[in-house]
């Protein structure tokens, strides 16, 4: 019995070591490519060094060979032709050839593992990188079909609610008529609760209330700001092809996330690829403030990416390159390449 627990003890252990090797093997494996070029810069070094001795015994008897065509025979004394000069180049030559080739070789089978160790590293996180990005996609398509069902059977007006924990009640609110008169009136909003932040309940949602620099006191304004810059951000995918959320981020001046560096739209009139257009998802709260008793106006924006389009770019834009002008090429470059953006994230 105590032989069986100990070889299940020991099956169990090999098992999340190797789990443990397998999860960490991209490390490993970059980690072993760096050490390996290091060692292989330095078996190099060391090889030149020898490498004197080489080209002195390489010279040596290329200047024999030369004399004794010269003088028509060898320090033996025996006859020597053309056709024997050209012999022993060659084998002088191949001789040479082969005596760098061992020098070198530890170098150079070294450097090869090394390299190959590296190109092996990132062809795993390639592998990991798709099955994350399709098992992003199964749950996006999940959640959104599930949704769908939702509004389908309870209504838009339900979903938001469950999805942003906010509820439609009544409150009484203070409002200026047409002739400047400030009254009293009761109208139905959603309303969140305290210690409410709509970004909770989102992963690319953000929250434009009156800690934002651009809110402004009268509503309208804030809803026609909103609207102005969603249509900026439709203008802008519809002139790149392409949008970054961190691209609208910037536009609301809201900080950039690494989420927004590779989520984003793509834009094709012909073949669409989700909705086609930016969509910010504006839904409008009330939050009650205990210190004035009031409730404060406050927009959830949550925007209706697509989900990760890095990918997704580069096939479009071949297939749209592939039958495009050559002035149009440039323009539909990525945005961050034809600005010189490189740090996206």
């Amino acid at each position: 019995m105590k032989a069986n627990e100990i070889m299940t003890s020991a099956k169990r252990t090999f098992s999340k070591v190797g789990f443990g090797l397998q999860k960490k093997s991209p490390e490993i494996l970059v980690g072993i490519g760096i050490v390996g070029a290091v060692a292989s810069a330095v078996l190099a070094c060391k090889a030149t060094t020898k490498a004197g001795a080489i080209v002195e015994e390489s010279k040596n008897s290329l200047a024999d060979i030369r004399k004794a065509k010269e003088n028509g025979v060898t320090k033996a004394g025996e006859s020597y032709s053309e056709e024997d000069h050209k012999k022993d180049l060659a084998i002088a030559y191949v001789q040479t050839g082969v005596k760098f080739a061992k020098l070198y070789a530890p170098a150079v089978m070294l450097g090869a593992a090394s390299i190959a160790s590296i190109l092996a590293s990132h062809n795993i996180m390639k592998k990991r990188n798709v099955a994350l990005a399709a098992a992003y996609a199964a749950v996006d398509k999940s959640f959104k079909d599930y949704r769908d069902r939702v509004i389908e059977r309870f209504g838009e007006q339900v979903e938001k609610e469950l999805r942003y924990n906010i509820k439609a009640q009544e409150i009484e609110e203070t409002v200026t008529d047409d002739k400047g008169k400030e009254k009293k009136v009761k109208q139905n909003v959603n309303v969140a609760g305290e210690n409410w932040d709509g970004s909770d309940y989102g992963p690319y949602a953000k929250v434009f209330d009156d800690t934002h620099s651009d809110w402004k006191q009268d509503p309208e304004m804030n809803l026609f700001y909103l609207r102005a810059r969603q249509a900026q951000a439709n203008d802008m995918l519809k002139s790149q092809g392409h949008l970054f959320l961190n691209e609208v981020y910037d536009m609301l001046g809201f900080k950039r996330t690494k989420a927004g560096a590779v989520v984003g739209w793509i834009y094709d009139d012909k073949k669409p690829y989700g909705d086609n257009f930016v969509d910010f998802g504006m839904t409008e709260i009330r939050r009650h403030d205990a210190d004035s008793d009031e409730y404060k106006r406050a927009f959830i924006l949550d925007f209706n990416v697509v989900g990760d389009i890095t990918s997704k770019i580069v096939d479009h834009q071949n297939d749209y390159l592939a039958g495009g002008k050559a002035d149009e090429k440039i323009a539909y470059l990525p945005s961050y390449l034809r600005r010189g953006d490189f740090h996206i994230l």
